[in-house]
């Protein structure tokens, strides 16, 4: 098993903790929120989705980009080698704001954003399958929030931002 496979799998692991967490619940249960600056299930779960999507796409996108000679990042790797968790701590707030395009904003039954959610991981083994032959360090897809990671970062960051909502639903039920 290469490193690739064992991060797609991780990943896996993280999206069916997550799954199994919150599947059970009602819509009620989905939607119920202590306070109105707090997520709900189906908030973290939608975002989970959105958030998923947009860096997948921008990891294909990165990929292709190198391909063509033409990077979408070029620069200094300030987090060359270090684990997500690592690069988390120096990056990240205790409450980020999240990028527009990974905010919760349709709403709608837990058990389509479950099913959407669950629906990433085809494309992201397809990533890694077209990334087989790849140097993870050369194609970078920068976080809005930590900046610059290679491929296998931002694999890392998928299964720790899963782990991080399981946390935050985790606590409201």
């Amino acid at each position: 098993m290469t490193h690739l496979d064992q991060l797609l799998d991780d990943v896996a692991s993280a999206r069916k903790r997550y799954t199994s967490a919150v599947e059970s619940l009602t819509d009620e249960q989905g939607y119920w929120k202590p306070s109105p600056d707090t997520w709900s299930v189906v908030e973290n779960t939608e975002h989970l989705y959105w958030a998923e999507h947009g860096g997948i796409w921008g990891m294909w996108r990165a990929l292709l980009a190198k391909q063509n000679g033409k990077p979408v990042w070029e620069g200094e790797l300030i987090h060359k080698g270090l684990p997500i968790e690592t690069i988390i701590d120096h990056t990240w707030q205790s409450k980020e704001i999240v990028p527009a395009s990974a905010a919760p904003r349709m709403g709608g039954p837990l058990a389509f954003w479950l099913s959407a959610f669950n629906s990433l991981q085809q494309p992201l083994h397809d990533l890694a399958i077209a990334l087989a032959n790849e140097d993870h360090e050369t194609i970078i897809h920068p976080h809005p929030i930590s900046g610059p990671l290679d491929i296998w970062q931002r694999y890392e960051f998928l299964r720790f931002h899963i782990d991080r909502h399981r946390n935050q639903v985790l606590d409201l039920m």
